[in-house]
């Protein structure tokens, strides 16, 4: 078995669209719309399934927030260096929530971001990431 994809309500799908690519560094992937059943999808991600897995944002029309509930932790994601990436996404307008610096009671950097719907992404410094996979 292999995760192919999480899906994530969203209340603005180019809002989100922009958010996954212009801050996070993902690419759009791909996109479909269901009149009939009033949704559009959109699929980011670091690249294609089932190499890679993928977000599928959901939009049911005319739902523009949803309730996040206390089961949702977050997503996340490896990056080669937590403060840069930091930086990069506030400069690129990403909400910060979370700075970048060691996790309580260990020694993995972390960072957390909020994206235009509430959801958290962590972000873990990882140094396989260095190699150019993840968010650049």
């Amino acid at each position: 078995m292999r995760l192919l994809h999480t899906m994530l309500r969203v209340g603005d799908l180019q809002r989100s669209i922009d958010f996954y690519t212009q801050v996070l560094g993902m690419q759009l992937l791909r996109t479909s719309e269901n009149p009939e059943y009033k949704y559009s999808l959109a699929f980011v991600g670091y690249g294609h399934n089932p190499d890679h897995a993928e977000l599928e944002l959901t939009y049911n029309w005319g739902t523009e927030s949803y309730e996040m509930g206390t089961a949702y932790g977050h997503i996340a994601l490896g990056v080669p260096d937590a403060y840069a990436a930091c930086e990069k996404i506030k400069a690129a307008g990403g909400k910060v929530t979370r700075e970048a610096g060691p996790v309580k009671g260990g020694s993995t950097v972390i960072a957390f971001v909020t994206d235009p719907d509430g959801y958290k992404v962590e972000l873990i410094q990882r140094a396989e990431f260095a190699n150019g996979q993840g968010l650049r």
